[in-house]
């Protein structure tokens, strides 16, 4: 199992404390100040090894792949949207495509994902981007007590309850991951 660094991420006071300091560190900083922002206090985990895939997440927190959440950038009619998705499931183009009616929907390429988020593909977390933009939620990821989802980095994770999550991300819980056969 791989050895993992907590911290707590707490909101800066007027006076800021060594602690507070030293566990905002952990995070991304644009992601500490959304934290901060929110007034949210998250548990963030830091990995000597990337979490950059949900299933190197998921290995490395030791949680079922359906518990991470993957934040993904595509285009509708060339505009960013965030898909939030469980970690074992994938997105089904056509249903986001539906869900926004849009006439064309694609994943975003990596200089679009830092230019809308302001962070890389792999550390990307549900909230805290550098533009806003509209958020669909898949459903699934209400099935788990808690989800863990990347906090601005590909070596940091953090948990929260589904529900918190979509609401902090400011999303509309939808159905749009691919149906299996």
């Amino acid at each position: 199992m791989a050895r993992t660094a907590f911290a707590s991420v707490r909101a800066m006071s007027d006076s800021p404390s060594d602690t507070a300091t030293a566990t905002t560190a952990r995070a991304h900083p644009r992601f500490a100040q959304a934290l901060a922002d929110l007034g949210l206090t998250v548990d963030v985990r830091q990995f000597p090894e990337a979490t950059r895939t949900a299933a190197e997440a998921a290995a490395a927190i030791g949680c079922d792949l359906a518990q991470i959440v993957k934040s993904l950038i595509f285009a509708a009619d060339g505009e960013p949207v965030l898909v939030l998705m469980d970690g074992a499931s994938r997105v089904d183009l056509e249903r986001v495509r539906a869900e926004l009616g849009a006439k064309e929907v694609g994943r975003a390429d990596a200089a679009t994902v830092r230019e809308t988020t302001g962070y890389a593909i792999g550390g990307v977390p549900p909230f805290g981007h550098r533009t806003p933009t509209r958020v669909l939620a898949d459903r699934g990821i209400l099935e788990h007590g808690t989800v863990w989802a990347a906090a601005g980095t590909p070596h940091t994770v953090f948990p929260l309850d589904p529900p918190s999550l979509i609401a902090y991300a400011q999303g509309s819980v939808v159905d749009v991951r691919e149906r299996t056969s």
